[in-house]
């Protein structure tokens, strides 16, 4: 009796295991849940990269608009950029926060890769990137004329994303 007791906790986890492995499995990777889709975008005011003025993100540029959370020691971060460059000759409003980055790298990173940013605003101890639920850069959301998140984008923006950006800003 004792020696079938001892076995329990064993069954137990073997049993959890199983239940977690199946729920991982019907779980679609692509499908990146946010708590902040259908809510106002955060109201907060950051420095301006450039000046170093606050700027206040819900004000800063016009809706619909997409914001992007990256920065200058992200390596997708540095495959993302012609994406946006492209989304940007396109007309998408882009207003670019550089997560946890010190301006002058950030500046650089700019410099060589394209800068599609209409607003550059530095969170440089994360407080932004909380306040969206950002759990990685790059990471992007996209913010219609009413100030209302309607999707996110977690990690590199895919061919896929871009068409789903430029249907949703009209362009």
């Amino acid at each position: 009796m004792k020696r079938a007791l001892a076995f329990i906790p064993l069954i137990a986890l073997v049993l959890l295991g199983v239940l977690f492995a199946g729920y991982s499995l019907k779980r679609n990777p692509q499908i990146q849940p946010s708590a902040m889709v259908g809510r106002a975008s955060p109201d907060l005011a950051l420095p301006d990269l450039d000046t170093g003025q606050p700027v206040a993100l819900r004000t800063a540029a016009p809706g619909p608009l997409l914001v992007n959370f990256y920065a200058s020691w992200c390596a997708p971060c540095e495959l993302e950029a012609p994406a946006l460059m492209r989304l940007k000759a396109r007309g998408v409003t882009i207003l670019g926060i550089a997560y946890k980055d010190a301006p002058e790298n950030n500046r650089a990173f700019l410099a060589r890769l394209g800068d599609p940013f209409a607003v550059k605003v530095l969170d440089r101890d994360g407080r932004a990137g909380l306040e969206f639920g950002v759990t990685g850069v790059p990471e992007s959301f996209l913010i219609d004329a009413s100030g209302v998140i309607t999707a996110k984008f977690t990690g590199e923006l895919t061919p896929d994303d871009e068409r789903k950006i430029l249907a949703a800003t009209g362009r």
